[in-house]
């Protein structure tokens, strides 16, 4: 798909909020390229995107929750992915995406955060990346692979925070 990247870089993050966010369209579709897969959220001003957070930043499923650009894009390149045949748009899409705010149904395979933007914008419930590697095996095999080890790296992060804080907690005992 098309996309136009933008800048994430040192210097953007130097930036007032203002001007780093001054280019976005309000209810964008934003997408950022993730270790096996694309996570995908909707720009809803301010600096502030709306996602389905599901396994982006944890080992446990998380809801459609509102958060920084900089905590959304964690890191890696943003994109904004057009979307021409749009039935909702600018403050529709936002006002969409934030009525589902809390929302904690997230299903990899048919409510994902791709699935989301796609009901925001769209008024469907849809994902190229699942339809793309249900028809292809290689490239589904390849994703479930990146997803299991970010999973797994993600626990084990979380195990070793959680093993230093029951090590400060025994020593102040």
């Amino acid at each position: 798909m098309n996309t136009r990247t933008l800048d994430t870089g040192k210097e953007s993050r130097q930036r007032s909020d203002a001007s780093s966010t001054i280019d976005l369209p309000i209810g964008a579709h934003l997408v950022t390229q993730r270790n096996g897969y694309e996570h995908h959220g909707i720009y809803v001003g301010n600096g502030r995107v709306v996602h389905y957070a599901g396994f982006a930043s944890s080992a446990h499923r998380g809801p459609v929750e509102e958060v920084e650009i900089a905590r959304f894009a964690a890191g890696h390149p943003l994109s904004i992915r057009p979307t021409p045949s749009a039935r909702y748009a600018g403050d529709e899409a936002v006002r969409r995406a934030r009525s589902r705010l809390g929302e904690n149904r997230y299903r990899l395979l048919t409510n994902n955060c791709e699935h989301f933007c796609a009901w925001c914008l769209l008024g469907e419930s849809r994902s190229e990346q699942v339809h793309c590697c249900l028809r292809h095996p290689r490239t589904g095999m390849r994703a479930l692979m990146c997803l299991v080890k970010a999973f797994v790296e993600s626990g084990a992060s979380n195990g070793a925070k959680s093993r230093g804080r029951s090590a400060r907690v025994a020593q102040l005992a």
